[in-house]
């Protein structure tokens, strides 16, 4: 009997340092079946390279206007143009969701901006007809009193910059500026810090947008899709290190 429970120990003992043996090397079920490879980041768009202004037009027109220059690796407007005219748009392809980045500087008590979603047709004289604009302005020069919506890095017309968090600049001095869109929420950066958040199309997107500013507008606002575009606004201004990525 004594001899029958040690060979029954020992072969119990062979199984389970085989059991442990054989499954030493697998990695855990759960490692092998959850393990996903991370998404790639969307790649960037070069819209101006310093050296090309390949894919840039004029607002309803088929060439880049004569106030548009390279000038030392910058797109430079000569600030010819005004209230209506003298604005361009990236006519290569429209852009829906997305991320756009740029630097820029402005000329003293300078006045222009950065379209998105903008449509052209001959009932549009100008992009903001129909476009939202990241204001760009000379805060600390502009020779007019500034309304908040009027102000560096706002929606204009319609969300303010956060006067808390906006880095303000000197004239001729170079800022950077992100505009992140998509339905959910739309994003203004500058200098580095979040100045605008809101969500498109929402009620209250919808109260501002129908406050009167737009009236005479109907289809401000509304594409959900469109051109980058610039303004020339009767100020010398500079942009370099243009480009977009799709979300």
């Amino acid at each position: 009997m004594k001899n029958t429970l040690l060979k029954v120990s020992a072969i119990l003992v062979f199984f389970v340092l085989y059991s442990c043996n054989s499954g030493s090397d697998k990695a855990p079920a759960s490692e092998t079946e959850t393990a996903t490879e991370t998404p790639a980041a969307p790649e960037w768009i070069t819209l101006f390279d310093g050296s090309s202004t390949e894919g840039w037009r004029g607002f309803n027109q088929e060439t880049l206007p004569e106030n548009w220059v390279i000038e030392d690796g910058t797109l430079k407007s000569l600030g010819t143009g005004g209230d209506i005219g003298g604005d361009i748009v990236y006519g290569a392809r429209e852009f829906e969701n997305f991320e756009l980045s740029l630097e820029w500087k402005i000329s003293d008590g300078g006045n222009s901006g950065i379209f998105y979603h903008v449509l052209e047709g001959e009932q549009y004289h100008a992009p903001y007809e129909n476009a939202p604009e990241y204001q760009l302005i000379d805060d600390l020069n502009f020779p007019e009193k500034l309304e908040d919506w009027q102000q560096v890095g706002a929606d204009y017309a319609m969300y303010p910059a956060d006067p808390e968090k906006k880095i303000v600049k000197k004239a001729g001095e170079w800022n950077t500026t992100r505009i992140v869109f998509t339905p959910e929420k739309a994003e203004y950066w500058l200098n580095g810090q979040k100045v605008v958040e809101f969500v498109p199309w929402s009620d209250d997107w919808m109260a501002r947008r129908n406050s009167g500013k737009w009236d005479e507008y109907p289809d401000y606002g509304k594409a959900r899709k469109g051109l980058i575009g610039l303004q020339d606004h009767g100020s010398f201004i500079w942009f370099r290190d243009i480009k977009i990525r799709e979300l």
